[in-house]
């Protein structure tokens, strides 16, 4: 599997990498893991409560993204953001399962975009590029492909299926469940992020999800198409 941006998506200020992990056991959850993220969600609740999002420079960097590309804010919110707001409004953020926790509080963490992809589901390789509204999406939780927007930054497979629509919603395709063994994750950010920091927030998702459910990982940096 190749990993591929449309040169265009980049110019558009998006910036991103892929970190992959082969060979996971997502089947079990840590009692360690359990401590570790009830402590940090409430420091995380702590260091987030009463925040401006549009005074912070990455998540209202997300905005500009949109604003830039044309999607509109307001129905558009993005990952990191609202992972943020679902901690404050609930004082908690639902388990999923091991690996797909681990991200979640890593985005929380870093607030870059972040999403997990079961490898095993994917048709050929992936390109983040612009839709031009012929593209399949079945986002997570339905079961019918809705309409695409042309001119949407998404991540898509060879078979022309949308894997997540910018960096806000994933699809039931490629969800990442107890049974998942390889998984790619998007690690995106915007112009207030740098090529560094995203490469860290990468080595973390891969040190700390191969500390809890093993495996091997790697960074994949896209080939520019």
């Amino acid at each position: 599997m190749k990993f591929q941006v449309q040169q265009e998506v980049l110019d558009s200020g998006v910036k991103i990498i892929f970190a992959v992990i082969h060979g996971l056991d997502n089947t079990k959850v840590s009692p360690e893991w359990e401590a570790y993220r009830n402590k940090r969600l409430e420091e995380l609740y702590r260091t987030y409560e009463g925040i401006d999002v549009h005074q912070d420079p990455i998540l209202e960097g997300f905005h500009i993204l949109h604003d830039k590309t044309g999607v509109k804010r307001r129905k558009n919110i993005p990952a990191s953001e609202n992972l943020i707001r679902l901690l404050l409004k609930n004082h908690g953020m639902a388990f999923i399962n091991q690996a797909v926790d681990i991200y979640n509080l890593i985005s929380l963490e870093s607030k870059l975009a972040l999403g997990a992809h079961n490898i095993d589901h994917v048709d050929g390789d992936v390109t983040l590029r612009f839709t031009d509204g012929t593209e399949k999406f079945i986002p997570l939780g339905q079961q019918e492909p809705v309409p695409v927007n042309a001119h949407e930054y998404s991540y898509c497979d060879d078979a022309n299926e949308i894997l997540c629509r910018l960096e806000i919603r994933q699809v039931n395709k490629t969800l990442v469940d107890e049974a998942a063994k390889n998984v790619f994750y998007i690690v995106q950010g915007n112009e207030a992020t740098t090529e560094d920091y995203l490469k860290e927030v990468a080595q973390r998702i891969i040190d700390t999800t191969v500390n809890y459910c093993g495996g091997t990982g790697e960074i994949v940096v896209p080939e520019v198409v």
